[in-house]
């Protein structure tokens, strides 16, 4: 049996402690459920919130601290994100693997398509690190389909814009490494294959991109601005490219800035900006507990501007925000770092729904992929999410609340696990235990969260495969190759969209049918 120390439990609300509380609020959630009627209308804009590894359990313990952040218990908190009213399961495996990563992953969310681990924007008949099998085999992301039919759009990351989530909006790669030139293999280049970063630039022509990832545009040994004396932050292009004056050379007659700093940043005008390509480090963004307010912004920042700059487009605009921190939170195993990477996400979101209008603007907030990664311990009501559980091991020694299946926390030394009654386990720096050792803890495979709200949002349902959702984006926001139901074209900068939609919403149920009924003869 486990050993017990209690250290008294907290104070129990004197309110929850009368039925008539949870009779209440049920009754309220219940009303407001029977009153709840589809959006119809089509989708004039689209922002799609990915948390890079936000599990479940991580969106639990992301929902505690939020609270306890703000001096309550935290347990009863409710995240922007799950204020939604519709919810869906997704399915994460991979062609090849049961577990996925998250190149694969955001193949399937953004072009629809299922793919193999580690490649990038191409079908499960290419191979990873296989140049020759990526010709032929590319798929297209809605992020394209957007741009296509006439929509702004963008990308908003705290990892490097060359990273496996934002690269597949605009990249097709056999090697999600493939970061640039000199990251790839001589054969691949003699082959024909390009960089992720060239294809940023190349392919297609996003108009907002905010995140990482200088070194991999700008030629070898060249000195970054901010960094001037790290050998390490140089650029690392090998054939000579600056993909930045590439940029800026590409938008003649356009007002298109190139930024690295906040002061930069904050100086831009978003009402008279058309495009906008801003670059905060040599790689990924730094932690939100380790970011430096006064030279980077934060994720709510970066996604209010780069929504402020796309919303001038009278046709709408598709935005991919992707939380990327939160992924490398978990890998080292240091939850404090995962979960305040969440919150942020989470206050990303609710800047972005201040923004917007939930009548034509569809928002999904979703995952790619889970963790190793455990809450458990039958900690108090109010218990500290980054504390220790008052249940004790067979070891009579305590054990925090949040734990991982493996990675760098295995610490059994002659047998024993380290004693951390006196240890700060809400700090930064701290690394959760682990029941195996590995260098970096592993992606999970269970289901993982799909919460969405605005127009069609009622499509996300139930457990769906992963892909499913980039068709059902694109059947709301009528861009794609499947537009049988949308009875006229996109607006134009006198047309009303909320009008265009409420004409022809009484027959998308009966269309939506039958289009999934042609998508199922056609697979």
């Amino acid at each position: 049996m486990a050993a017990f120390w209690c250290a008294g439990a907290a104070a129990v609300p004197e309110n929850e402690e009368d039925p008539r509380f949870w009779r209440t609020q049920a009754q309220d959630t219940l009303r407001r459920a029977l009153n709840r009627q589809h959006n119809t209308n089509v989708a004039k804009n689209i922002i799609f919130f990915l948390g890079d590894g936000m599990d479940i359990a991580t969106v639990t313990a992301a929902r505690i601290l939020k609270g306890q952040l703000q001096n309550r218990s935290g347990e009863e908190t409710v995240l922007s994100m799950e204020s939604f009213p519709y919810t869906a399961l997704s399915k994460t495996y991979s062609v090849d693997f049961q577990i996925p990563d998250s190149s694969s992953t955001a193949t399937a969310m953004l072009c629809g398509v299922k793919t193999n681990l580690n490649t990038v924007g191409i079908s499960a008949a290419g191979r990873n690190g296989v140049c020759s099998s990526q010709k032929g085999n590319e798929v297209t992301s809605i992020l394209r389909w957007s741009k296509e039919a006439g929509k702004s759009v963008g990308i908003v990351t705290t990892t490097r814009v060359q990273h496996a989530t934002p690269a597949t909006a605009y990249a097709h790669s056999a090697s999600r490494t493939w970061y640039s030139d000199s990251d790839m293999p001589l054969s691949a280049k003699k082959a024909g294959c390009r960089d992720i970063a060239y294809q940023l630039i190349f392919n297609t022509d996003i108009d907002v991109i905010i995140g990482g990832g200088r070194k991999y545009m700008t030629p070898k040994g060249t000195k970054d601005p901010e960094y001037p004396t790290d050998v390490a932050s140089q650029g690392i292009r090998g054939d000579g490219m600056d993909l930045i004056k590439e940029w800026q050379k590409r938008k003649p007659g356009k007002v298109a800035h190139y930024v690295w700093n906040k002061k930069e940043f904050d100086a831009v005008d978003t009402n008279t900006t058309d495009y906008l390509l801003a670059l905060f480090e040599p790689g990924d963004l730094r932690f939100e507990l380790e970011r430096d307010p006064t030279t980077d912004p934060s994720l709510t920042e970066m996604t209010e501007k780069a929504i402020k700059i796309l919303q001038k487009n009278p046709n709408g605009f598709f935005l991919l925000v992707e939380g990327g921190k939160i992924d490398q939170g978990h890998h080292a195993s240091r939850a404090a770092m995962a979960l305040h990477e969440t919150v942020m996400l989470d206050e990303a979101v609710e800047r972005a729904l201040e923004l917007t209008t939930e009548e034509d603007t569809l928002t999904i907030v979703t995952a790619d992929h889970s963790h190793s990664f455990t809450f458990n311990g039958f900690p108090f009501r109010g218990n500290p999410i980054l504390g220790k559980s008052p249940v004790y091991g067979k070891d009579f020694l305590p054990y925090t609340t949040l734990l991982y299946g493996n990675g760098p926390g295995y610490k059994i030394v002659n047998n024993a696990r380290p004693d951390i009654r006196k240890v700060d386990t809400a700090s930064k720096d701290y690394v959760q235990q682990s029941s195996v050792l590995l260098d970096k803890e592993t992606h999970g495979g269970e289901d993982v969260a799909v919460f969405a709200r605005g127009p069609m949002a009622h499509l996300f349902h139930g457990v769906q495969e992963q892909n499913y959702i980039a068709h059902a984006m694109a059947y709301a926001a009528c861009v794609g190759e499947n537009q049988g139901h949308c009875a006229k074209p996109l607006a134009s900068a006198n047309d009303s969209p909320g009008n265009a939609g409420a004409e022809h919403s009484a027959s998308r149920s009966a269309q939506l049918a039958g289009f999934l009924l042609i998508a199922c003869l056609l697979h």
